[in-house]
């Protein structure tokens, strides 16, 4: 039997061959999010692609992480914050009372600025979630499901003889990629990124960018960057904000080169920001 997932990937890897359609992940319509009385985000519209990264660019305050935070329903935390229009998780709205947001925040993982590693060995750092939410039934099954996860955030090799030590004694790099198995480990289908790169060197930037090229063929990505620059190296779709408007989105190659609007290339071109 052939699962969604498996359609989904099958559509995927056809598409640049065939020009067929892209699966939208998450359809975003008339998207608005004010803070007490300050507008952050007004009318955004977005499909987000399934298996693809997009990026988020604009310059600081344009409602980037604002957007970001809405995917995952981070923003209810926040007192006096409050979202209208529509957020769609395959075709789930999940702004619906219905909805147990638990559990949508394992389908929607997050990573953030600053690596946060829990004050754990590095082994429950990646296990913390699948405890909690009763993935292993078995010691064995939760040791495969740790391993799994390091492998895939191409953490394994470094950390295999170590999975005891404390997460915090990790290079800031080898945090994040931490963080980012923490994220892998509850097998969500979407992780977003904000600004993940921004606390690391260029050598470990240079790994989690390499390795967000590897993890889109499993996982929906939707990065917030400053860098145009990575977002160009790293994604195959980025959106524009500004001033709490998403301005333009499109392929990343045609943003950089022949963007739509004035706005985007003032941007693109340094004439603001």
């Amino acid at each position: 039997m052939v699962t969604n997932e498996n359609k989904l990937r099958e559509q995927r890897e056809a598409e640049p061959r065939q020009g067929t359609p892209v699966v939208a992940k998450f359809a975003v319509r008339d998207l608005g999010v004010v803070y007490g009385e300050v507008q952050a985000l007004c009318g955004v519209n977005l499909d987000v692609p399934t298996y693809r990264v997009t990026a988020l660019i604009g310059p600081s305050g344009c409602g980037k992480s604002t957007f970001l935070r809405c995917l995952n329903r981070m923003n209810d935390v926040i007192e006096g914050c409050r979202v209208t229009g529509k957020v769609a998780l395959d075709e789930l709205d999940i702004y619906d009372p219905a909805v147990d947001v638990a559990r949508l925040r394992t389908r929607v993982g997050m990573v953030f600025q600053k690596p946060n590693p829990f004050p754990k060995s590095i082994y429950d750092n990646v296990a913390y979630g699948p405890r909690i939410h009763g993935l292993a039934r078995k010691q064995s099954e939760l040791d495969e499901i740790v391993e799994a996860s390091l492998v895939r955030a191409g953490l394994w090799s470094e950390v295999k003889d170590r999975l005891h030590d404390a997460g915090t004694s990790l290079s800031g790099g080898q945090q994040q990629r931490l963080c980012i198995a923490r994220a892998i480990a509850v097998n969500p289908e979407v992780i977003l990124m904000d600004e993940p790169c921004s606390a690391l060197d260029p050598i470990a930037t240079a790994r989690i960018e390499a390795l967000l090229s590897e993890l889109r063929t499993n996982y929906t990505l939707i990065i917030v960057t400053h860098s145009m620059q990575q977002a160009a190296r790293v994604s195959q779709q980025t959106a524009f904000f500004h001033l709490g408007v998403m301005v333009e989105v499109g392929e990343t190659g045609k943003i950089f080169t022949n963007p739509r609007d004035a706005r985007t290339r003032d941007y693109i071109t340094g004439r603001f920001g």
